[in-house]
């Protein structure tokens, strides 16, 4: 059977290089393409694909946030994170999120094709060398590292949107919300993280990855 592949990239030149990679195997298939997270969601309800290969950092909702959400409203899809940022955080937030892999854009030729395979088996895949130092490096910053997740989704949506700077009417255009519900999760969500402004809410996005520095 072909597996139908949903790619996920803001980055068209980036679509194209993995489409060729992926469409010259005669198992794999690219069937639908998006530009952000929440076009990916969108594109996953109408096509229905097998596997999600979704890049990390986009626009609207991240790689991330759009794994959960596939995560929830598909529960069949296999999701794989494909990114350029050998980090550990990101990696075990990509497994929290119900990533069954984690891809280097650099190896991606090398090993994309696999972890696609591995995916479909249900079996995890993580570039090769890699594991024991995210785990040393996820161990020896948990100390030190982010405050434990402690804002909800749509919180972290909001974050997001702020951190890239976006006005409150801006925010309550996108969500189809208020602007006085918008600055009450800002109010909120400066005060669970302990933050003072725009700024901290920022530096403390790009931190969580949910925006390129």
């Amino acid at each position: 059977m072909t597996v139908r592949i949903l790619l996920a990239d803001d980055h068209a030149l980036v679509r194209r290089g993995v489409r060729l990679i992926l469409d010259n195997e005669p198992d794999l298939e690219v069937v639908a393409e998006a530009g952000d997270g929440a076009e990916a969601i969108s594109k996953a309800r109408a096509d229905q694909p097998d596997l999600a290969i979704l890049d990390i950092a986009m626009p609207r909702l991240t790689g991330l946030q759009a794994a959960r959400e596939l995560s929830r409203i598909q529960p069949d899809l296999r999701i794989l994170m494909l990114t350029m940022y050998d980090n550990e955080q990101y990696f075990f937030e990509a497994l929290k999120a119900g990533a069954s892999g984690y891809v280097l854009k650099s190896v991606a030729d090398r090993d994309l094709v696999e972890a696609c395979r591995s995916a479909m088996r249900g079996e995890p895949f993580l570039y090769p060398g890699a594991v024991s130092s995210l785990i040393r490096n996820y161990l020896d910053r948990a100390k030190e590292g982010l405050p434990p997740r402690t804002i909800t989704d749509r919180e972290e949506e909001i974050l997001k949107l702020v951190a890239e700077g976006h006005s409150s009417k801006e925010i309550a255009d996108m969500l189809v919300i208020s602007v006085k519900t918008v600055e009450r999760h800002r109010a909120n969500l400066l005060q669970k993280l302990g933050l003072k402004d725009r700024l901290e809410l920022t530096r403390y996005a790009i931190r969580a990855g949910l925006i390129e520095p």
